[in-house]
C-alpha cells in the first residue's frame, strides 16, 4: 500500500498522529491536495445522480467550499479564537484539512440514487469530525469544543459567501 493511500485511511479512521504528522511533514501538501481533489471529483461523480452537470459544478464547488472554508479556518482559528499556545502556519493548516477530506471519497457512492443524500449526509458528518480533529491539532488546541467553534463559524461564513457568490453568478448569466 502507498504512503498516500496509507494516509488517508488513517485520515479517515480519524488518526490524531496522522494528522500531527501531516502537519510536520511539509512535503506533504502535494499529497493534501491530492485528497482533496478526489474527495472533490467523489462529490462530482456522485452528484451525477442529481443531474448530469453536476460531475463538473459538484466538483468544482467542492474545491471552492473547500478552500475558502480552510483559508476562513485559519484566520479564525490564528487571529480570532487562538489559544495561548496556538502558533501555526497556513500550510500547517492546509495539510491537516486536506486530509481531513478523505473521508469525502465515499461520496462516489452518491451516484447510486436512492443512497445520494445518505451518502453525502455521512460523509459531510464524518468530514466535519475529521476536520475538527485537523485544525486542533494543527492549532495545538487543548480544546476541542474551540476547535468546533472554528469550524462552525467558518463553515457558516463560508455558505453564506458562497450562497452570494453562486447567487450573483447565476444571475450575471441569466
Amino acid at each position: 500500500m502507498s504512503k498516500f493511500t496509507e494516509r488517508m485511511i488513517r485520515a479517515a479512521k480519524l488518526d490524531v498522529n496522522l494528522y500531527e504528522e501531516v502537519e510536520a511533514d511539509k512535503t506533504s501538501i502535494g499529497q493534501a491536495m491530492g485528497v482533496v481533489v478526489l474527495s472533490s471529483l467523489a462529490a462530482g461523480i456522485g452528484s451525477i445522480s442529481m443531474g448530469g452537470r453536476n460531475l463538473f459544478w459538484g466538483t468544482i464547488v467542492a474545491l471552492v467550499g473547500w478552500y475558502v472554508w480552510a483559508y476562513l479556518t485559519y484566520f479564525i482559528g490564528t487571529k480570532f479564537l487562538p489559544e495561548a499556545q496556538t502558533k501555526a502556519d497556513h500550510g500547517e493548516l492546509l495539510r491537516t484539512i486536506g486530509f481531513s477530506s478523505a473521508p469525502g471519497l465515499i461520496r462516489v457512492l452518491g451516484i447510486i440514487p436512492v443512497l445520494t443524500k445518505l451518502v453525502f449526509t455521512v460523509a459531510g458528518i464524518w468530514m466535519l469530525v475529521a476536520m475538527v480533529i485537523a485544525v486542533r491539532q494543527a492549532l495545538d488546541y487543548k480544546s476541542t469544543g474551540r476547535a468546533v467553534g472554528v469550524c462552525i463559524i467558518g463553515w457558516i461564513i463560508q455558505v453564506v459567501l458562497l450562497a452570494f457568490l453562486f447567487s450573483f453568478v447565476s444571475e450575471g448569466g441569466a
